[in-house]
């Protein structure tokens, strides 16, 4: 399976899970969970980008995680809640398995093997989330950025994605026009292509060498806690 949680179930535990999981498309703005509301569908992202995100009183949105083909939707649901006070929504539009939150906490109970990997993970999205923190307070905007389109390329097929401004903007909690000076710059430094709403990198190797040290700080706490 495309999604690395799935991919490592022990072969047994997997039989008792693979029946109920069921491909999804998943569609650009699209949201699966509302704050504060019921979990009913916990999500394993095959292809996209997905956004953890939260709206302060103020209207704004601020995003403070990003899930791919690494994670999952729906870790309140592990840990035993059936809500949270954030909202998920598909940031790059791509595909999944979807299964629905009782029957997935029922399997838990019986599949100790996943559970103690979902648990890592867990850990893993806590280090991202505490990383960015940090990195949001500390670093220029155009680090960040090319750090945050690093996270989007890691998780999509090819080198190019749909992203507007307007939406990059959210994301990195900046006003619009800083983040088309950053991207212009990057795009000047020939490391992306930016237009009409379309990002591609041509320059990967100069595009981490453009992000702070956050991109690769995270990208390794996954890998050693995920890639076992």
């Amino acid at each position: 399976m495309d999604n690395k949680l799935l991919a490592k179930v022990p072969a047994d535990e997997l039989k008792r899970l693979q029946p109920h999981l069921h491909e999804v498309r998943l569609e650009y703005m699209q949201v699966l969970s509302e704050p504060d509301e019921s979990i009913t569908q916990v999500y394993f992202p095959t292809r996209g980008v997905l956004s953890m995100v939260n709206e302060p009183d103020s209207g704004d949105i601020v995003e403070f995680a990003t899930i791919g083909n690494e994670g999952m939707v729906g870790v309140p649901v592990l840990l035993g809640s059936n809500s949270m006070p954030s909202r998920v929504m598909v940031q790059v539009a791509g595909s999944g398995f979807q299964i629905e939150s009782k029957r997935f906490s029922e399997i838990l109970k019986q599949t100790p093997a996943f559970n103690a990997r979902l648990m890592r993970y867990v850990m893993a999205l806590l280090n991202q989330v505490a990383q960015a923190t940090s990195c949001n307070r500390l670093h220029e905007v155009q680090e960040r950025c090319a750090r945050w389109l690093l996270h989007t390329h890691d998780r999509v097929n090819g080198d190019s994605f749909m992203l507007t401004q307007e939406f990059l903007s959210q994301m990195l909690g900046v006003h619009r026009p800083t983040v088309t000076i950053a991207a212009r710059m990057l795009q000047q430094a020939g490391l992306i292509r930016y237009t009409r709403g379309q990002i591609e990198v041509i320059d990967r190797e100069g595009l981490e060498a453009a992000a702070c040290s956050c991109y690769r700080t995270i990208t390794d706490h996954y890998a050693s806690l995920l890639e076992t």
